[in-house]
């Protein structure tokens, strides 16, 4: 029997190798395996980019009271629910549908014509508009750590229907949708450094100063629990291999890349902040090393793609320097509560990105040269788009939580934000020890 089988399975292998001599252009349809290499490589991304998500919640979570991870929670599920079916019913659209100077259009409405399947080198229509979906859904979540513990979930929520629809959408066309920016200004942002990282940091900042800062005794709490804020920074880091890797849409040298100078940006921010740290208070936390990394991170994504790998070095270095220092600004301020070190990290990181990637950008990557290879124009349009992003961005989201006040009490009682929102707005504590 033993015999047998050995028989069968050299025959199999023999005419498995005689097929391949015969009939080589059997394995040469390049297009094909290039779709579907692109296809899978970018459905990889949206996983990865999703999974940023809970991360988040953990990450945020954690350096929270524990009286209010339940909370965190709630909010990521929301901004998944919210987000993602807006930017399925309108919000893709709206952002994609056509290269309008302000808005797309109602070509996509519940992504009607938006087909699954890929052609040639090219990923399908749908795919990307999933990938973009989930980048919708991480601004999100990332901008309410900013406000955390003193709004109401309802409030939340609404504003959230009305931020994706006012403030998201109009940014991610006016960047990738062939709106405004790309218009008007030479302007790079490779995954997001204006859309997502600036938006969702000044976003956060607005409804912030709105609200007013958190009680005391409120605000000066220590983090809960470091292994689950660890455990959402590891689960962000890891996600944002597809976050930047993905924002190429192909699977190949650019995606490579990509990876790589995320990545050293990100060690190089975390060792910088950690030296910083221990100069500073004589210690290096575990706190210190995550936020430093994920600065990093965020200094690299809109220049990810179009710079050199030892661009990565320098990108970390001045992350970790300009958000230690804002962090340390925001923890001081009495009249400014931001409560996760979003518009810190997230809203100053993109800053300092974005206009990095106005120095550094190489031709030899990308279609635009930056300053230090002797183009001004890319500098000066990186300039102009993040003080449209930040006017722009603050205005609306302070606009819309200022009407929403309007009509309902925005933020909690003193009494419910002592107990916490995980009892007194869930009724459902995260902790039953």
């Amino acid at each position: 029997m033993r015999k047998t089988t050995v028989l069968i399975s050299v025959v199999a292998v023999l005419v498995a190798a005689l097929a391949i001599l015969a009939f080589p252009e059997s394995v040469a349809e390049t297009d094909q395996v290039y779709s579907e290499g692109n296809v899978s490589w970018l459905m990889v991304c949206c996983a990865l980019v999703f999974m940023m998500v809970p991360g988040a919640a953990f990450f945020y979570g954690g350096m929270l009271r524990k009286q209010s991870m339940s909370s965190i929670m709630a909010q990521s599920l929301v901004c998944c629910g919210i987000l993602g079916l807006v930017w399925f019913v309108c919000g893709y659209t709206l952002a994609f549908g056509s290269d309008g100077f302000l808005i797309g259009d109602w070509s996509r409405l519940f992504m009607e014509g938006a087909v699954e399947d890929a052609s040639g080198a090219d990923i399908s229509e749908m795919e990307f508009a999933m990938f973009q979906m989930m980048f919708a859904i991480l601004t999100a979540m990332l901008m309410v750590g900013a406000f955390a513990e003193r709004v109401r979930f309802p409030v939340i929520c609404w504003f959230l229907v009305a931020w994706s629809l006012l403030v998201y959408v109009p940014m991610a066309h006016w960047v990738w949708g062939g709106g405004m920016f790309d218009q008007l200004f030479t302007v790079l942002d490779f995954a997001g450094g204006t859309v997502v990282h600036i938006c969702a940091g000044v976003s956060g900042i607005a409804v912030a100063l709105y609200v007013g800062v958190r009680r005391d005794s409120v605000r000066k709490s220590r983090a809960h629990n470091i292994t689950l804020a660890y455990i959402g920074a590891m689960m962000l880091w890891i996600g944002w291999m597809g976050f930047n890797g993905g924002s190429g849409l192909y699977a190949d040298g650019q995606a490579i890349r990509a990876i790589m100078v995320t990545n050293v940006s990100a060690v190089t921010a975390m060792m910088v902040w950690a030296v910083i740290q221990y100069y500073r208070t004589g210690r290096v936390t575990v706190l210190g090393l995550i936020t430093g990394a994920i600065a990093g991170m965020v200094a690299i994504t809109p220049a990810a793609g179009y710079v050199h790998l030892w661009a990565g070095l320098v990108f970390g270095l001045l992350a970790a320097v300009v958000c230690y220092t804002s962090v340390s600004y925001f923890h001081n301020s009495r009249k400014l509560d931001d409560a996760l070190d979003v518009f810190a990290v997230h809203g100053c990181g993109g800053i300092l990105g974005a206009m990095l990637t106005g120095v550094f950008a190489s031709s030899e990557y990308g279609p635009f040269d930056g300053l230090a290879y002797g183009s001004l124009d890319l500098f000066l349009g990186e300039a102009a788009s993040v003080l449209i992003t930040l006017v722009y961005c603050f205005a609306v989201s302070y606009a819309i939580i200022a009407v929403i006040g309007r009509f309902v009490k925005v933020r909690v009682p003193s009494e419910e934000e002592t107990v916490g929102p995980d009892i007194a707005e869930h009724g459902e504590p995260a902790y039953f020890n």
